[in-house]
């Protein structure tokens, strides 16, 4: 198996006459690497994978594969391997002839090409599932299979294009765990396309976040979803509650911010630091787990007043729905430590969360999905 090699966009724009897929899109991929582009339908991620892969020349700026420019090389000359959503495995061959049709193509003989397909099959845990067919298989084994496929024409990079949309959720869960592990056992460079924060949060070593055919943020997933560089990335990645203000004040990169709930402190986010100024409008990012109720003679935090609507419980945690003295929307997020707990609705209840927790950004477009 080839070692990954590393990717590179240098200010790539794609368009499709008036309409801009993707906008000076600038990344560099390290070989080896688990990279994702998340981002919601329409985005430009998918684009951006055709771009790599070559089924698409950008209009300009260049992709970059192990330092070699790929301008002008079509998708059966780069070092790539491509993965659909739908698969795309053949019915009609067995299990073992799917995974080694490459080789097939390039004229290898039987027994080179079941030797080499029973070497994935052990990689991906069907090391006696071979002989199957296709439609034998269980929609995880099938995943699999796709992988061992793509693998066996020896690329330096996969490109995975929603591969797991179509499992459900417990299977795409167990996927998720088990592609990151093929992933690091081959060594290669894998690049995935998805939609879903989950996915891209748990295999990835690094995400880009798109909006609109713009990266907004390109960052591990701890700091992603800890310190996001834009309203956008802190609402589409996870759940977050959002407070809009002034801000008054800003003390070693922490903005008081004057809401209609009063004065609330937070971190200001690292990519705009030196960018927001006392009077700036700013919105206030603050996750529901930070939010936690007040014990009894505490000191300090953020204090907010709120009333319950409604809560719900889902086994490991709790989740408290609430409504502010101006009327907006809270939420708060309990571990489940075993000791019953419920609050009615109209339960009047003063929450917190510390300034760390919570992170201030300039005002900025919030993610519909």
């Amino acid at each position: 198996m080839s070692a990954g090699v590393g990717v590179e966009l240098d200010d790539v724009w794609v368009r499709f006459g008036d309409f801009v897929a993707v906008r000076e899109a600038n990344v560099n991929i390290k070989g080896g690497e688990f990279f994702s582009f998340l981002g919601p339908s329409g985005c430009g991620k998918t684009t951006i994978l055709r771009a790599i892969s070559g089924f698409l020349e950008p209009s300009e700026g260049t992709v970059s594969i192990g330092g070699a420019n790929m301008a002008g090389i079509g998708p059966n000359k780069r070092p790539t391997a491509l993965i659909f959503q739908n698969l795309a495995l053949f019915p009609l061959m067995t299990v073992w002839e799917n995974i080694s049709f490459s080789m097939e193509v390039k004229g290898a003989g039987k027994k080179e090409r079941r030797h080499r397909a029973d070497e994935l099959l052990e990689l991906i845990a069907l090391a006696d599932q071979g002989e199957k067919m296709v439609h034998e298989l269980s929609g995880g084994q099938r995943q699999r299979v796709a992988i061992a496929r793509a693998l066996c024409a020896q690329p330096d990079v996969l490109l995975l294009d929603e591969p797991l949309s179509a499992l459900d959720l417990k299977l795409r869960q167990h996927m998720r765990t088990e592609l990151r592990a093929i992933q690091q056992q081959v060594g290669i460079t894998f690049i995935y396309i998805t939609h879903d924060q989950g996915e891209a949060l748990t295999m990835s070593d690094n995400v880009a976040v798109m909006r609109d055919g713009v990266i907004e943020q390109v960052a591990d997933g701890q700091a992603i979803y800890d310190d996001p560089a834009t309203p956008f990335v802190a609402s589409f990645v996870g759940e977050n509650n959002v407070l809009s203000g002034k801000v008054t004040a800003l003390s070693k990169n922490v903005a008081t911010v004057d809401t209609n709930l009063g004065k609330l402190r937070a971190r200001v986010a690292t990519a705009v630091q030196g960018g927001l100024n006392t009077g700036d409008r700013a919105m206030l990012f603050v996750r529901p787990e930070a939010v936690g109720i007040v014990e009894t003679g505490s000191r300090g935090g953020n204090k907010i007043s709120a009333t319950v609507v409604t809560e719900e419980f889902e086994g490991s945690n709790y989740h408290v729905f609430m409504e502010t003295a101006a009327g907006e929307p809270l939420k708060m997020s309990l571990v489940n430590k075993g000791q019953s707990r419920a609050s009615a609705t109209g339960t009047k209840l003063t929450v917190t969360f510390d300034a760390d927790r919570a992170v201030a950004l300039p005002v900025g477009a919030l993610a519909s999905e």
